[in-house]
């Protein structure tokens, strides 16, 4: 099957919204500074992700270890994009080009592009994908440095969502749209049709 591969996403004009899951000690640290602490490990990958219900899946609605509290990053956008011309895929199978030229800029790279199926409120794959952004080395400094405008919790909606989830009865949670790139050059890059 084919996914559509689009950025699904909340924004306004200055920000885009996404998500990450954390131990307790790393989400609160991140609420109090507005930026990640000493708790965070700055050596390692960090994955951003768009999509809401992505990353229910992925933390299984809070509940996974280390993964107990969903926070809501608000980034800038001009941080967004300069992130997505610099992102290599994570595979080179979709790539539609040379597999050398591949493995050179995706050694050398900073920031991952890795596109998955999206889901829905119950975990099952829906008919787009969902994309995450790997960040490391100078780009998740910089990213941390200069790109969050704002750090919520977002837990206790999230609990109160998964309750009415299993009830059949969910309501007024994130709703995403298309999140315009229009940069053909990165959407060439990043295997978007």
């Amino acid at each position: 099957m084919e996914y559509i591969k689009e950025v699904f996403a909340q924004y306004d004009n200055q920000c885009i919204r996404v998500y990450q899951a954390y131990h307790p000690t790393i989400a609160q640290e991140a609420v109090r500074l507005q930026t990640f602490g000493e708790h965070f490990n700055i050596n390692r990958m960090t994955w951003i992700k768009p999509s809401f219900l992505w990353m229910m899946y992925r933390s299984n609605w809070g509940t996974k270890k280390n993964q107990e509290c969903i926070l809501a990053l608000d980034i800038y956008q001009t941080m967004f994009h300069e992130l997505l011309k610099k992102a290599v895929l994570t595979s080179p199978d979709s790539t539609n080009g040379d597999v050398l030229k591949w493995r050179k800029a995706f050694k050398e790279a900073t920031v991952y592009c890795q596109w998955d199926p999206d889901k829905n409120v119950n975990g099952n794959a829906i008919n787009r994908a969902a994309i995450q952004i790997g960040l490391k080395g100078s780009s998740l400094k910089n990213f941390l440095d200069t790109g969050i405008c704002r750090i919520e919790d977002i837990t206790p909606q999230v609990r109160k969502w998964n309750e009415q989830r299993k009830n059949g009865k969910l309501k007024n949670f994130p709703t995403e749209k298309i999140y315009p790139i229009t940069d053909n050059e990165i959407r060439s890059r990043l295997n978007m049709k």
